[in-house]
């Protein structure tokens, strides 16, 4: 990665919690669960930007500017909220397990 990329990508990040700031409380505390919620249980494609991130956080101002509470926009289950985000995505669980499997096959077939 070129230092122009990583310069472009932190300015795009400062950009995006600048953003995050400007949320009501609530949804910033909800806002960050989430990030660490994904961040732990990963979509791989996580490394790729702030896409992901970027969307939900378009949510929350949507809602915000709406006059909803947090809740009302991702459920009272948020890990679900999380979950549902990402249920087509491969996870690092799911690489995971995957090479765990083939290992097992491998030594299984010596």
């Amino acid at each position: 990665m070129s230092i122009k990329k990583i310069i472009e990508g932190k300015k795009e990040w400062r950009a995006h919690v600048s953003r995050v700031k400007a949320l009501p409380q609530d949804y910033q505390i909800v806002y960050k669960e989430i990030q660490k919620y994904l961040f732990k249980v990963g979509p791989v494609e996580l490394n790729e930007g702030i896409g992901l991130f970027s969307d939900i956080l378009s949510f929350f101002e949507e809602g915000a500017a709406a006059g909803k509470d947090v809740l009302q926009v991702t459920g009272t289950d948020v890990a679900a909220f999380c979950d549902a985000l990402i249920e087509d995505s491969p996870t690092y669980a799911d690489l995971y397990q995957n090479s765990v499997n083939e290992k097992v096959d491998k030594a299984m077939k010596r």
